[in-house]
């Protein structure tokens, strides 16, 4: 028996009705296939979906306004412990990582930072892409483009590599086995030549998880008693690793700045890129500073969350991803800041190996020449920044630090590269706090460049 079903006469087509046996076989011919052509007075508009059905995903309904956090019931007796357990099993488990591992013994970091910086040069090569400095000399005139080191207002401080996490995309490295850290004879160096800077506002403290290592402590509070605004660069799950129960209360009571790594307001992003257990542990964190004043309203303890992509796209605009998270996170768990910024990735080291295992190198080199934003060059890192390294070596940024290119120690035009004197492997030791007895002695310095800067140029920047 058929009977027939449509919106109108002109698209009736017949479908059979459930005819079976006892067997559950249909007893009923099907019909001929109906043409999938529709009569030329008729628009469909939304007769588009994909063929590739084994792609297709069911939306989750859409959860009223101000619905919690299920997960917030026993989270912080969940939360209890020591990340680091699961984060080594998590790198022992890992391919990528165990590649990582075998051809740093094999080759050691020098060899692999070039190895990298070929794999970049290759790619902008391919793209007919100049070096860096060429290129925003053509952007910018010859006037504008010389990239000098103006007054230093900020000294960062990379204390340690040692991290209770080892995120995908991290540009240090950072993880457990990480054994590295600042000792005392060099932070001291650190805080005299903080004494002798007038020009240095702030005092940055990153790792690695900074907190971890043991000089942070004495450095935030010296960076305190000498009046600088000292920020603390935090994983957020530091907080609840044993031995730390205090850290949150030693933050508020020093009006430490906390920058916090957040990106993804969600667990199963976030616990991508940053590992198993990361999400749960990071909220709580964010509710035991909120506790303590951390974020809030009028007070002067002040909160800040940085977003950075999940693969190999440009973040979205920062004011309105800042309404997002603010959106999520205080509807969803109660969670307050001040501030939300975003960061572009940086194509070096695992976020580098990470492009080039997909084969999104060139693409990704392309992506960021592409967007690059001319009114970022005045503002970069690189220009008011000095940045250490745990033993004591001067670099004009984070960026330069992890690959090794060092402060040059001359003036005047020319571009610094990977090439030059400047860049040391292991066992190198270049322009350290020893050299130096305040900040201004860099004071118009050439920035040495290379073929990663794109990444600091491009949209919003990553300084």
């Amino acid at each position: 028996m058929l009977r027939r079903v449509g919106l109108s006469p002109s698209l009736y087509r017949c479908i059979p009705t459930c005819t079976c046996s006892l067997s559950g076989k249909s007893n009923a011919p099907l019909p001929d296939p109906v043409p999938d052509v529709a009569p030329s007075d008729t628009s469909l508009p939304d007769y588009n979906t994909d063929v590739n059905v084994h792609s297709h995903r069911l939306k989750r309904p859409d959860k009223p306004p101000g619905t919690r956090w299920k997960g917030l019931d026993g989270l912080k007796s969940e939360t209890r412990g020591s990340l680091i357990p699961d984060t080594l099993k998590e790198m022992d488990e890992n391919p990528e990582f165990q590649l990582t591992a075998s051809n740093l013994r094999r080759l050691g970091q020098a060899t692999l930072t070039r190895e990298e910086r070929k794999k970049r040069q290759r790619a902008l090569d391919d793209l007919g892409v100049p070096k860096f400095k060429d290129f925003i000399q053509d952007s910018l005139g010859a006037t504008n483009s010389q990239l000098t080191k103006n007054k230093v207002e900020i000294l960062q401080l990379n204390i340690g590599l040692y991290c209770n996490q080892a995120c995908s995309h991290c540009h240090v490295e950072s993880s457990p086995k990480r054994a590295e850290v600042m000792t005392r004879d060099i932070a001291d160096r650190c805080l005299d030549i903080l004494a002798q800077s007038p020009s240095i506002h702030t005092l940055d403290l990153t790792g690695g998880a900074p907190e971890l290592c043991p000089e942070f402590r004495y450095l935030a509070t010296k960076g305190r008693q000498l009046g600088k605004h000292v920020i603390d660069r935090c994983n957020l799950t530091v907080l609840l690793e044993p031995g730390q129960e205090d850290l949150g209360n030693f933050l508020a009571e020093n009006q430490i700045h906390v920058i916090a790594s957040l990106p993804c307001y969600t667990a199963k992003n976030l616990n991508l890129q940053r590992g198993k257990g990361v999400f749960g542990k990071s909220i709580q964190a964010l509710l035991v500073l909120n506790a303590l004043g951390y974020g809030q309203q009028d007070s002067s303890l002040k909160l800040d969350l940085v977003y950075n992509p999940l693969g190999a796209y440009l973040p979205p605009k920062q004011d309105q991803l800042e309404e997002k998270y603010r959106q999520e996170l205080g509807d969803t768990f109660g969670i307050q800041f001040n501030r939300l910024f975003t960061m572009t990735n940086m194509p070096i080291k695992r976020f580098a190996d990470f492009l080039h295992r997909r084969n999104e190198l060139e693409d990704y080199m392309q992506l960021l020449v592409r967007n690059f934003n001319p009114t970022t060059v005045d503002h970069l890192m690189c220009r008011n920044h000095l940045s250490v390294n745990w033993d004591g070596r001067l670099y004009d940024c984070d960026f330069n630090q992890q690959l090794d290119i060092g402060v040059t120690q001359n003036k005047g035009e020319g571009e610094q590269d990977s090439s030059a004197s400047h860049v040391r492997g292991e066992g190198g030791r270049g322009t350290t706090v020893w050299d130096i007895t305040s900040a201004g002695d860099l004071m118009g310095f050439k920035v040495a460049t290379d073929n990663h800067c794109f990444g600091c140029t491009a949209g919003m920047g990553s300084s």
